[in-house]
């Protein structure tokens, strides 16, 4: 406990640590308060009192019960993000997407075509979203007006939750995407263990081993999202103004599941899809359909998820990692790995290395996303049944890693003992060889 009271002391200590967190945790106060602001025009007493099941049930878990608050923030960053996956196939499809990811002023503009996406998309789900999910008694207003108004403000909703998230990457603990997607999360949790325990009643022991299990699901995703694989890279001895520099060894890590939790939000997305369809047509033999085999907790929903997540798992690994690159900044750094030349075959060893891990990670993601259909199946409550694997747990620990990674550089940097007695949280990339 000693320890612990230290550490914060240290945290607090350091000025820009300090204001990043405030002005994090500022924002995400904001986000939240968005999230209870019901849309103008509607009596909220005459609104559904809890998530539809399936993939609205799951909308609403990542915005915190906005979705069914008819908030406005009831679509949340989740546009924003399915822009962002277009975007990026555009990258890989066009050649001149590609050219514009190489360069700063390139950066910005597909920055900015992501913004406008985003807005035509929001416009489009708004719409969607007020004439499948806002019950007509509930509308005080003008009809049409009310409509036309809503998605003015549901878009302005969403685009000031982008800005949100790009203030907190920018100027606060980073991951502001994410970030925004987990507090949603964390705030159900509370609710869904009540839920839980009360559903279990006398039951308290299988309540119990829910709990312990829970736990040790949480620990393995910990060690499989942490798990690096270190490729060795000597640097080669040379004299500069008279003092002998390099002549050693360090690593190249390599996650396993170098993504993160972007696939799971990248999927998560697209399986929307389905529910949309079928609830604005929900008489239709296709919502029949989507109703019986794409269910949040159905195994074709799990299937699905499962291929989604592992394709994405390689496209977003290809983006994020390149081994030409690398290739290329250990050979102008006088580096090379043993046994292998430098240039292309460094680069093709690396490639190599990164598709062999790359497997095992998109399956890890895959079998963990659709956990939660085997905890239903062992008669586990809805909710809780969500945290127990799936996207949810894997938002969670991605992004509580990710946000100790950055407080524990910081601490670091001012050489305070880290967030662990070791000095750095397992698996933080301190190996580094390339900057």
């Amino acid at each position: 406990m000693k320890k612990l009271i230290e550490t914060i002391r240290n945290i607090f200590s350091i000025e820009e640590l300090r204001r990043r967190i405030i002005y994090t945790l500022l924002l995400l106060v904001v986000f939240r308060l968005g999230c209870y602001i019901v849309l103008p025009g509607i009596d909220p007493n005459l609104l559904q009192k809890e998530a539809s099941k399936g993939v609205f049930g799951m909308f609403d878990t990542f915005l915190g019960g906005a979705f069914t608050k008819s908030a406005i923030f009831a679509l949340g960053i989740m546009p924003y993000i399915s822009a962002s996956i277009i975007v990026q196939l555009l990258q890989v499809a066009l050649p001149q997407f590609q050219k514009m990811q190489q360069d700063d002023s390139g950066r910005k503009t597909l920055t900015q075509y992501t913004r406008y996406l985003t807005i035509i998309i929001t416009l489009a789900q708004s719409y969607g979203y007020l004439a499948t999910q806002v019950p007509r008694e509930a509308i005080l207003v003008n009809y049409n007006f009310f409509i036309f108004s809503s998605m003015l403000i549901l878009t302005g909703g969403t685009m000031f939750t982008m800005w949100l998230g790009e203030r907190i990457t920018d100027k606060g603990l980073g991951n502001g995407t994410s970030m925004l997607i987990m507090i949603g999360i964390v705030s159900r949790f509370p609710i869904a263990i009540f839920k839980e325990a009360t559903l279990k009643g006398d039951a308290i022991l299988i309540f119990l081993v829910e709990m312990v299990v829970l736990f040790f699901v949480v620990m393995g995703v910990v060690l499989i999202t942490q798990a690096v694989r270190k490729i060795p890279i000597q640097y080669a001895r040379q004299v500069v103004g008279g003092k002998v520099m390099g002549g050693q060894r360090q690593y190249l890590p390599l996650k396993l599941n170098s993504a993160g939790v972007m696939p799971i939000i990248f999927a998560q997305s697209l399986m929307f899809i389905p529910g949309a369809i079928s609830q604005a047509a929900p008489n239709s033999e296709m919502a029949t359909f989507i109703a019986i085999n794409f269910s949040q907790y159905s195994i074709g929903y799990a299937v699905m998820t499962a291929v989604l997540i592992i394709v994405f798992t390689y496209f977003y690994t290809a983006i994020q990692i390149d081994p030409v690159k690398i290739s290329d900044d250990i050979k102008r750094n006088n580096g090379f790995i043993p046994g292998i030349k430098p240039g292309p075959q460094t680069s093709e060893h690396i490639d190599d290395v990164l598709s062999k891990i790359t497997l095992p990670g998109a399956l890890f993601l895959a079998i963990i996303a659709i956990m939660p259909v085997f905890a239903k199946g062992l008669y586990v409550g809805d909710e809780f049944a969500s945290f127990y694997g799936g996207t949810s747990l894997l938002i969670l620990v991605g992004v509580v890693l990710d946000t100790l990674q950055q407080i524990n550089s910081y601490l670091l940097m001012r050489r305070y003992e880290g967030l662990m007695q070791s000095g750095k949280v397992k698996g933080q990339s301190q190996d580094m060889a390339i900057a």
